[in-house]
């Protein structure tokens, strides 16, 4: 006569009866579907008629860490990217801001992704990773292209069995109307804003760096009247003279952290936290302040340079920006100077 099953229960342990052994097995169950069919397998957890161990061992397949579910599956995400990133035919015809660039993106996949079978991934799982960076718009089309573009090399490069590409027939947001500049208006309300939002454009204004790498600033990175700034499409840091604005701002915060914008003591606030912050402080400004976006302060900062009388190769030493973008926004500050002058003079 059997034994009463144990009385142990998680969402996919099952225990079946070994004749052999006259005992109950645990075993953790694995489903999957594969064409439509729904397919399972069951790995067998050897308690030993000990619950501790039997849960550990529940939890390690849970984890994908049990020693049955080590060997790497075929058809992942990140043995795309591995392959893709090796491939000399691939690397040799890109260019090293490229590869900097798709390397972030694809970086992100295999944070979440690295073991992930590709044909398990769902058109609409793609559309939901591409709505969550709504936000961000060219960073949402951008994750979406390299969806795109790794998929298709491994079907047409690799020859790997893979079904349509899931992010084909997603709309992109498509090309995003040109950052405006804050106007002074908005400037002067920055110190009735929230503290982090504050921070966050008293950095940009003073650095002239993008927001995503402004709120990531350590305290380490501010040398007295120097200061070390990241440019993001390069992905290096160099040198340049901190403000005394700045500098006297920074000097004034309280030390609660590593980073200037410190989540805790090691870590920085996410730039989706202050962001947000940002957006509820612009409602109450009205409807005069909804053009406004914190990208905005980086080319006011290079308009601020300008008007002072900074040379192009001043304002790209401040902030990096390309000879094509300083001349742009150098041609509105000279509007808005020469403009001053020209108004006065009616007096």
């Amino acid at each position: 006569m059997k034994p009463p099953k144990p009385r142990i229960t998680k969402p996919r342990l099952c225990w079946k009866w070994a004749p052999r052994k006259e005992a109950w097995e645990p075993y953790h169950r694995i489903t999957w579907r594969d064409a439509g069919k729904r397919k399972e397998r069951l790995i067998l957890l050897d308690w030993q008629g000990n619950a501790e161990t039997l849960d550990t061992l529940y939890w390690a397949c849970e984890a994908g860490r049990h020693d049955t579910q080590k060997t790497v599956p075929l058809y992942t995400w990140g043995e795309a990217i591995r392959t893709w990133r090796a491939d000399p035919r691939v690397q040799g015809k890109l260019a090293d801001s490229t590869k900097r660039s798709y390397r972030r993106d694809m970086d992100r996949i295999m944070e979440k992704n690295d073991v992930k079978d590709m044909r398990r991934t769902s058109r609409q799982a793609v559309r939901a990773a591409h709505g969550k960076l709504s936000s961000t718009p060219r960073k949402a089309d951008k994750h979406l292209q390299t969806i795109s573009l790794l998929w298709n090399y491994a079907k047409t490069k690799l020859d790997w069995p893979l079904g349509e590409n899931p992010a084909s027939g997603i709309d992109h947001y498509g090309p995003q109307k040109e950052w405006q500049p804050w106007p002074e208006w908005m400037i002067d309300k920055l110190p009735a804003s929230p503290l982090n939002v504050r921070t966050l454009a008293e950095l940009i204004l003073g650095t002239g760096q993008r927001p995503g790498a402004a709120v990531t600033m350590t305290r380490e990175h501010f040398k007295g009247e120097w200061m070390d700034v990241l440019d993001e499409k390069s992905d290096e840091f160099f040198e340049t003279y901190c403000p005394d604005r700045l500098r006297e701002y920074i000097d004034a915060l309280p030390h609660t952290g590593k980073h200037v914008l410190a989540k805790n003591l090691t870590q920085p606030l996410g730039y989706d936290a202050v962001e947000k912050q940002f957006r509820n402080w612009r409602k109450t400004l009205g409807d005069n302040a909804r053009p406004y976006v914190l990208h905005g302060l980086r080319k006011l900062a290079i308009i601020q340079l300008a008007e002072a009388g900074a040379s192009d190769a001043e304002i790209q030493a401040v902030t990096n920006q390309s000879a094509e973008m300083v001349a742009f926004y150098r041609k509105k500050a000279s509007r808005k100077k020469l403009s001053r002058s020209a108004q006065k003079k009616r007096k």
